[in-house]
């Protein structure tokens, strides 16, 4: 990992970030993402300079909304200098995003196998 990846992990890495689980390096698809929280459909990108307009990010990331998940991309200096500024517009996205439904009461999940 980068130093803006090792971070950035640091900060959301065992539900330090509002209680929230994600993890690092998964793979979706065809594509590996740095950060993803599943039940947000949120994925955390950390950016160097290879990712300035880059053609094949706009096909990753465009077929990643297709399944469902929001993007957020973050430079690596903005990570490392100013890191407050990121963790507070990922706990945005966060908080935004529907949460998954609470399962039903026991008596009310209807007839059991």
């Amino acid at each position: 990992m980068t130093d803006a990846e090792t971070l950035l992990w640091r900060h959301l890495r065992n539900h330090r970030l509002d209680g929230r689980k994600f993890r690092r390096q998964q793979p979706i698809g065809p594509y590996i993402v740095d950060f993803v929280h599943f039940g947000a459909r949120l994925i955390v990108e950390a950016d160097g300079g290879q990712h300035l307009q880059s053609v094949h990010d706009l096909q990753r990331d465009a077929w990643l909304r297709s399944q469902g998940f929001n993007i957020l991309r973050f430079w690596n200096d903005d990570i490392l200098l100013r890191s407050d500024a990121v963790l507070e517009m990922i706990w945005q996205a966060l908080r935004a995003s529907p949460s998954p439904p609470a399962p039903l009461p026991r008596g009310e999940r209807g007839a059991e196998p």
